[in-house]
């Protein structure tokens, strides 16, 4: 049996950017309260600042103590921060950083503890969060270690586009050093999974891109293709994935060839992340695949050059509420399956997937 009303823990990320903006206006929506119940960890002082900031009169969070309290028809809030917290709109500040560390902490202990169901983040500084307590680059390697999983994958989403890539938050000098063949098969098969599980696509289609220029060229400009990718994707069909390519980036989207996958994998952030930025238009959401929970983010930063003037978009947020809830459906769903198999029918429809892009001189070189 599905569940009808969906805890959703929300942190309220960097006191002095737009998350609380884009949260609050997220959660003026009262049909959100139809399918989840919303708890924000923060402050409702904090909250109460950018209520004036905005000068947003016709909105206020239930004010609780632990999620047992939550009002199913509310917006709620849980206070994780004493009353010496200060906001300065548009600053990294040492104490924005640690605002953000908290209500973290405290959600994830909650989602352990299944007090919530899901959890969305707003966006924080990876600079100001940096302590002796917290030293990870972001929310998605700080959630590895604290699920202790051997690896998860960022993975973009915008409706029917889902990039993942292979090497995150990292020195673009250090993405070749860091490319295996393991390494690269282990993301493919967490997306494999992912898509399987949590978007419900079945025998999903994935496409590998290239680390090189026109797939390295037969060599020329590059061995990654030859010596590590290319076994990777030969390994993962063996195993039974649809997984093809390398595919070079510049060809694989100018071409549109990306609409027929259900997933993407890029080999470095940038790679993956600025073909899905031009594409989603403002609307994507950050998932981390791979995890036991679930967890999603707006894909946009901090913005604190806007923070406090009232025209940051909510969308990003509002997509990633709906994805969290969404992926959790999908999972109780394939729970459900996998106990009672004879009550499941599906049927693919989609049509195949070529075996090579339209020729151009920037795919010559392409591996299925």
């Amino acid at each position: 049996m599905s569940k009808e009303q969906i805890i959703v823990g929300i942190t309220h990320g960097d006191i002095n950017g737009i998350g609380y903006e884009v949260i609050i206006k997220t959660l003026m929506d009262n049909r959100i309260m139809e399918d989840c119940t919303p708890v924000v960890y923060g402050s409702p002082k904090v909250a109460a600042y950018h209520r004036k900031a905005l000068d947003i009169s016709n909105f206020s969070f239930n004010n609780i103590r632990e999620v047992s309290e939550a009002n199913h028809k509310r917006a709620n809030i849980i206070n994780c921060l004493n009353d010496n917290v200060r906001v300065e709109l548009g600053k990294s500040t040492a104490m924005a950083g640690e605002s953000a560390v908290i209500p973290l902490e405290a959600a994830v202990k909650d989602l352990s503890d299944n007090k919530i169901d899901v959890i969305v983040t707003a966006p924080v500084n990876k600079y100001n969060i940096q302590s002796k307590s917290f030293n990870f680059p972001g929310h998605t390697e700080f959630l590895k270690h604290r699920f202790n999983v051997d690896d998860v994958l960022m993975l973009m989403v915008a409706d029917n586009l889902r990039i993942g890539v292979i090497t995150g938050h990292i020195p673009l000098r250090k993405v070749p050093e860091s490319l295996s063949e393991e390494s690269i098969i282990n993301k493919i098969k967490i997306m494999e999974s992912s898509l399987s599980i949590d978007f419900g696509i079945r025998r999903p289609r994935i496409a590998v891109l290239s680390l090189n220029p026109h797939s390295g060229d037969t060599g020329l400009l590059g061995n990654e293709e030859i010596e590590i990718i290319i076994p990777a994707i030969k390994r993962a069909s063996e195993e039974g994935i649809l997984a093809f390519g390398p595919y070079p980036s510049d060809g694989f989207f100018g071409s549109g060839a990306y609409m027929n996958f259900d997933g993407i994998l890029a080999m470095y952030h940038d790679q993956g992340l600025t073909p899905f930025k031009a594409l989603a238009l403002g609307e994507g959401v950050n998932f981390t695949a791979g995890l036991p929970v679930i967890r999603t983010s707006p894909s946009h930063g901090t913005a604190y050059e806007i923070a406090g003037q009232g025209v940051a978009s909510e969308s990003s947020f509002r997509k990633a509420l709906y994805l969290a809830c969404d992926i959790f459906r999908n999972r109780e769903m394939h729970n459900e399956i996998t106990v009672n198999p004879l009550g499941h029918h599906d049927l693919d429809t989609r049509t195949e997937i070529p075996d090579e892009l339209p020729p151009d001189d920037e795919n010559t070189n392409d591996t299925v």
